[in-house]
């Protein structure tokens, strides 16, 4: 179980702590995505991954099936899922992509938040979000 968490928070998302060549900080799956993709896995992990990204695929919806322009970088500049916290078995799942990319040292951190940015995109398990423009002075 992922247990704790911050009081109030609603959200939850898994993410790498540096951002990529778009800007953005790659969540979990196009992390492990990236794994699968490079090669870099052995016979026991890519079974591993897939059976986890078909077993996603079944339980839980694309956002881009139902709105194909979600993730449109000029309409949605930045936007990025979230698990809202009351999906427990999507956010549990995600451990074991965590470790995954744990032993291939790839960073993976969890981040939690009431107010993740603009909803654009909702289901029963899920938000996406565009996320808000920091103020000029970084909020300080």
């Amino acid at each position: 179980m992922w247990g704790g968490g911050l009081v109030g928070a609603f959200f939850v998302r898994f993410q790498g702590p540096a951002r990529n060549s778009r800007g953005h900080f790659p969540g979990i799956f196009a992390l492990a995505n990236g794994l699968a993709r490079e090669g870099k896995l052995s016979e026991e992990e890519y079974r591993f991954w897939r059976a986890g990204n078909d077993w996603y695929d079944a339980n839980f919806t694309n956002p881009s099936d139902v709105d194909p322009t979600v993730y449109d970088h000029e309409l949605h500049p930045g936007a990025t899922a979230w698990f809202k916290t009351t999906a427990v078995d999507l956010v549990d799942r995600a451990t074991g992509y965590l470790e995954l990319l744990s032993a291939h040292g790839v960073a993976c951190e969890r981040v939690e938040s009431s107010d993740p940015g603009e909803i654009i995109y909702e289901d029963d398990e899920q938000v996406v979000v565009v996320p808000r423009a920091a103020p000029p002075d970084g909020g300080v």
